[in-house]
């Protein structure tokens, strides 16, 4: 018995291993490839969802909007055009989960940074605050990459109200008056139709490496 197993050793070992590629081949087809969702407001947590949109179940985009970065320049939609980007809301003060978020937006733009068709924006919830010359300072401390990364600033109505009506990324607890914002932690993937395809936990490592892969999902998407 040894004799004709040690004869046939090698026919064995092909065998062996042609089934595995063959068997591999077959999982590799059969599974099913991940879909990235597009979020509408009715699916997002009502704190998060301005009232007047909380119901609607297709055809959320991002709204247009005109606000100003870090170097002064005035940053539309026309500059994510064609493009995938993450989006958050932070300030410059905030000692909390801000310098997380940031630290990890840092490292999507490391990761992404020879990819011109994935980009950055970064809201302030503090436009009173938050200045051109407070942002630019920041920017700078943290390595931002203008050609990459907006933090922008602006009207607080208008961030108030991408906010709410279109990223649904803020809370509101109505103290600090009709704008009053209070932001999460949470990282929007957008993509090159202005839908929403992922809400990601800015402060954990790990969803910031899952929506790198979302991200290498929803490109492929656009290559078929």
């Amino acid at each position: 018995m040894l004799k004709i197993l040690q004869k046939y050793k090698l026919f064995i070992t092909t065998l062996g291993v042609l089934s595995a590629v063959i068997i591999t081949a077959f999982y590799n087809i059969l599974k099913p490839k991940k879909v990235l969702p597009i979020y509408q407001p009715a699916q997002v947590n009502v704190a998060l969802v301005d009232s007047t949109i909380q119901h609607q179940k297709k055809y959320h985009t991002i709204a247009d909007f005109k606000l100003i970065n870090q170097n002064g320049d005035t940053i539309t939609q026309a500059f994510y055009e064609d493009k995938i980007y993450v989006a958050d809301f932070f300030f410059t003060t905030c000692q909390t989960i801000c310098p997380i978020m940031t630290d990890h937006m840092y490292e999507i733009q490391k990761r992404t940074i020879s990819d011109p068709d994935v980009l950055l924006l970064s809201h302030t919830v503090t436009p009173e605050i938050d200045s051109v010359a407070q942002l630019n300072r920041y920017a700078k401390s943290k390595l931002v990459n203008p050609s990459k990364w907006n933090l922008v600033t602006g009207d607080k109505k208008e961030i108030y109200n991408l906010a709410r009506r279109s990223y649904l990324a803020v809370k509101t607890n109505g103290d600090g008056g009709p704008y009053d914002m209070i932001h999460t932690e949470n990282f929007m993937l957008i993509d090159k139709e202005r839908q929403i395809r992922g809400f990601y936990d800015g402060t954990d490592p790990e969803a910031i490496e899952t929506l790198l892969e979302d991200i290498k999902i929803l490109k492929a998407s656009y290559n078929k």
